[in-house]
């Protein structure tokens, strides 16, 4: 090797070292996820497992867009661990996106990487023929929905920071479950949004319980879905009960699993009694039944209900069980 040779790949180690380049550009960036890696389907909720970590002042991620926040998992006693709750929304775009979490540690960040692998779901097409005035909107009528659209968006804006729920969630109403999540319903030839939660059908009246233990952040009559119930749970979940004949709570009422909080009802735009049950988790349309899947222990509250007062008497002019479904 000639002097010269030996000179020029001295300067280009010397070079490089000093300004960074990409030698090889058609390589790409590192690989993320390189802590792990989860998968789910669109409208499902997946248990994100971070060992190792313990006594962190906060363990944050982000996915997507939307904050998951972590909590010490309570199966290790005390131990290392921590748990997140992440809602896969029904319309998030398949393939592999990356959830970053952040544990803060004292007065050091632990960054951590992981791929999560979204896996497109078949949700069924719903084709309604109704009377014109059930699905089109007067001036008056869309000028109270978005009314009450922004009622709810501000209701639901801030999270309680503590976890509310337990382990285990219930099935709010033993009824016919119709499995209309996430359809896609075509109403007099018209495309509409996504149905964002489950219709499950049982008689006027029917007692409606809370899904778990929670705050009762907003109750509402709405255009559409009638009279409603909305419960926080703490750290970005929260769960909606629609359609009700009657609401035995009022808004920041502390409530337990299995807490009788209304009645079935087929109030706002419904075709029968009925009870629609919705879940969001950091702003995730996610299906409820997937709660229920998640593996946690069973919550006692499933077996024995508690009841409550009626706040007024139950509305019963119908004792239908056909399942309904409402008109939005």
């Amino acid at each position: 090797m000639s002097f010269l040779d030996r000179f020029l790949i001295i300067a280009v180690v010397l070079l490089t070292s000093v300004f960074p380049v990409e030698l090889f550009p058609n390589t790409g960036p590192v690989p993320r996820g390189g802590d792990g890696q989860f998968s789910g389907r669109q409208g499902q909720v997946v248990v994100i497992t971070v060992p190792d970590i313990k006594d962190a002042t906060s363990v944050k991620g982000q996915f997507l867009g939307r904050r998951v926040t972590f909590f010490p998992d309570p199966s290790t006693g005390g131990g290392a661990g921590y748990l997140g709750l992440l809602g896969i929304d029904m319309q998030d775009e398949p393939g592999a996106h990356e959830l970053t979490i952040d544990a803060q540690l004292g007065e050091q960040t632990r960054h951590l990487s992981y791929q999560v692998l979204v896996l497109k779901e078949k949700f069924s097409i719903e084709h309604l023929k109704l009377p014109k005035e059930k699905v089109d909107l007067d001036e008056k009528a869309a000028a109270r929905w978005k009314a009450e659209q922004e009622q709810v968006r501000k209701a639901l804006a801030e999270e309680s920071a503590m976890r509310l729920w337990q382990v285990g969630f219930i099935e709010p109403v033993h009824g016919k479950r119709t499995g209309i999540f996430g359809s896609v319903r075509i109403m007099n030839g018209q495309a509409r949004n996504p149905h964002s939660g489950e219709d499950i059908g049982a008689p006027m009246g029917t007692d409606v319980m809370a899904s778990n233990d929670g705050v009762v952040r907003l109750t509402v009559d709405h255009i559409f879905s009638g009279r409603g119930i909305f419960v926080d749970h703490g750290l970005g979940l929260y769960s909606m009960y629609f359609h009700l004949s009657d609401v035995l709570v009022k808004e920041g009422d502390l409530i337990k699993a299995g807490q009788v909080i209304g009645k079935v009802g087929a109030t706002g735009r419904a075709t029968g009694p009925h009870l629609h049950w919705g879940m969001k988790l950091n702003g995730a349309r996610v299906n409820p039944y997937t709660l229920l899947e998640l593996p946690f222990p069973q919550n006692p509250a499933a077996a024995r209900p508690i009841s409550a007062t009626p706040s007024s008497p139950v509305r019963t002019e119908s004792n239908s069980a056909s399942v309904g479904g409402d008109t939005r």
